[in-house]
């Protein structure tokens, strides 16, 4: 059997992985498995003969030419040397069971109310009048927090996700002061408090790992921007005009960060690998393709499908946040028309942003948070209009509101054409540059080189 390593007329040049290693043969094709792996044993200095499989697991029978069972110049072979499950042996299994697709919506909604819940009750107690009923409902959010955080039950990852939100209510009725210069220290202060108890959960348990992460990263984000203009001394609106152009460019950025295939899934680690004879020969025929499994591409589509649908609701709440607040702090005009525009613009990159996801949940929560940012506009607009203007623009509004649904039933699925995605990214990018440009004049800043301008000016 020595001419299997010597032979000069042999026609398969084979790279065999074993437990000591990667050992490079030449062998004629009518070599049976048996053979290789005796030679193998004998230059590995291996006590037993291994059994040789084939690089996807299947046992190469002992008997069989290697020509006859399918290997080809430049395969790589696996020796081993433990016990092979009958699943390797070639014969054809039964495919697996499909995954249950029974999912918990009706927990996932009553996570979802429980959270708003916690929130409102946070809100009212701050606002009582009575400490009695402060203390009660402080007392009532923390115990729910602290049972949320346990992981114990079958609803244990709802109730972690929830319990972040319970905190950060009792710490918004602890801090709560009405002045309007504190409110970004007091929202910050309510960040941080949801990041450590996401943490406390995270650390408990492996549950809503996703969501968890996502209550971390934008908890401490939300405190480290907050603290940092509040230390700095700078205006209320420019906090919130900050935080509205993180939730827009996060929209876009998050996407490309949360969904993340590892690269072993991407391509053959083992052929980039150059060997002796993966420099000589290269392979033919559809062998040396990576198999991925089922259950590998399911757990990154799902991880991804997670991460993506907790980031969007983040964006979400952070742009429903700030941009009330944002149109209620800019109390000068130039600083209001700079707010105005902002808000406006913010909700239409949302709504853009939202044309590129294919996940129907993250999708809905980013076009949830334009149409917000629109209503919040559109309520500060019609307050200064007059009654009759108010109807008019009412009736007009309906009649545009008939047009659009008729256009677009005629149209159908004509937004979803290559020239309409390439206008939409073009107003997509237009609108994110705009975004980012509204904020030297809704926080302020222009509006003091002016002044700074003027008075120079009056001073020469």
């Amino acid at each position: 059997m020595d001419d299997v390593t010597t032979n000069a007329t042999a026609d398969l040049a084979l790279s065999v992985h074993g437990p000591v290693g990667v050992l490079d043969l030449v062998v004629p094709s009518g070599a049976a498995a048996v053979d290789v792996a005796e030679v193998y044993a004998r230059q590995a200095g291996l006590a037993t003969v291994p059994v040789l499989c084939s690089r996807v697991g299947a046992v190469l029978p002992p008997d069989l030419p290697l020509g006859r069972a399918g290997v080809r110049a430049g395969d790589v072979l696996v020796a081993t040397t433990s016990v092979v499950p009958a699943a390797g042996r070639g014969h054809r299994t039964a495919a697996p069971a499909p995954p249950d697709r029974r999912t918990d919506t009706a927990a996932t909604v009553v996570t979802v109310l429980a959270a708003a819940c916690a929130v409102t009750a946070g809100w009212l107690a701050a606002t009582a009048g009575t400490d009695r009923l402060r203390t009660a409902a402080v007392v009532v959010l923390l115990a729910a927090s602290v049972i949320g955080v346990l992981p114990i039950g079958r609803y244990a990852a709802q109730r972690a996700v929830a319990a972040p939100a319970f905190a950060g209510a009792a710490a918004l009725a602890l801090a709560w002061d009405p002045q309007a210069v504190r409110l970004p220290m007091i929202v910050g202060l309510c960040g941080l408090v949801c990041a450590l108890a996401a943490a406390t959960a995270r650390s408990l348990g492996r549950e809503a790992d996703e969501a968890l992460q996502v209550w971390i990263v934008t908890g401490a984000l939300v405190f480290g921007l907050t603290w940092l203009c509040t230390l700095a001394g700078a205006p209320p609106r420019l906090t919130w005009s900050i935080l509205l152009v993180l939730a827009v460019l996060a929209a876009r950025v998050v996407p490309g960060l949360v969904v993340d295939v590892p690269d072993q899934y991407l391509i053959d680690l083992e052929r980039l690998a150059v060997t002796a004879w993966s420099a000589r020969e290269r392979t033919t025929g559809k062998r040396g393709r990576a198999v991925v499994p089922r259950s590998a591409v399911s757990s990154v589509a799902g991880h991804g499908a997670r991460m993506l649908t907790a980031a969007a609701a983040a964006v979400a709440v952070v742009a429903l946040l700030s941009a009330p607040l944002l149109l209620a702090t800019a109390d000068l005009r130039v600083d209001r028309i700079g707010a105005r525009c902002l808000v406006g613009l913010a909700g239409t990159s949302l709504l853009l942003a939202a044309r590129s996801y294919r996940h129907r949940g993250a999708g809905a929560l980013l076009r949830t948070a334009g149409l917000g940012c629109w209503v919040v506009l559109l309520v500060v607009l019609l307050g200064l209009l007059g009654e009759s203007l108010l109807r008019g623009l009412t009736v007009a509004a309906v009649l545009v509101g008939v047009a659009l649904v008729i256009v677009a039933v005629a149209t159908g699925r004509g937004w979803r054409s290559a020239w309409w995605s390439r206008r939409a990214e073009v107003a997509e990018g237009l609108c994110g540059a705009l975004v980012v440009a509204s904020v030297v004049v809704s926080s302020g800043w222009f509006r003091e080189v002016w002044e700074m301008a003027s008075t120079w000016s009056l001073g020469s």
